[in-house]
């Protein structure tokens, strides 16, 4: 306890300067690496009743191309013009043994937008492209058993 001079009894007072230099540099720390947290943007894919598993879909290397919602483009990670898709892709597969692209499109992405996708993808000569959607969940009585 610390005693203040002029008065005579112990001070109570908390120093807080130790915990508000703590919290910003947790604050500093939490900005920087919230970013890179963040592999790609948030696309609320189509559920399907029997999809097929396309595991080299979440590969890190395979050729991702998302239409959000808005109708924005993303090639990977990275934001791209509808005209510059069919380049780019042509690109990204050329030296590739397994020529595949696959599109994941938000539930609520208009029609027209995702069909100028497969349109671009197509004329980039891909062999195959892999529409990547969520498997949709039976849903039964309550406390009854899914089934797979």
């Amino acid at each position: 306890m610390a005693i203040k001079a002029g008065h005579k009894g112990p001070v109570s007072d908390i120093n807080v300067t130790p915990m508000v230099d703590i919290m910003l540099v947790l604050l500093i720390i939490f900005m920087v690496i919230t970013p890179m947290l963040q592999k790609t943007f948030s696309v609320d894919k189509v559920k399907a009743q029997k999809p097929r598993d396309l595991a080299d879909g979440e590969k890190e290397d395979a050729v991702v191309i998302a239409v959000t919602r808005d109708g924005s483009l993303f090639l990977g990670s990275t934001k791209v013009h509808p005209d510059e898709i069919t380049n780019k892709v042509k690109d990204m597969i050329s030296n590739r043994v397994d020529k595949t692209v696959y599109l994941k499109s938000d539930a609520n992405a208009k029609y027209g937008d995702v069909v100028k996708v497969v349109d671009n993808v197509r004329a980039a000569n891909v062999e195959s492209l892999g529409l990547l959607a969520e498997k949709l969940e039976k849903k039964g009585p309550p406390g009854a058993p899914t089934t797979p």
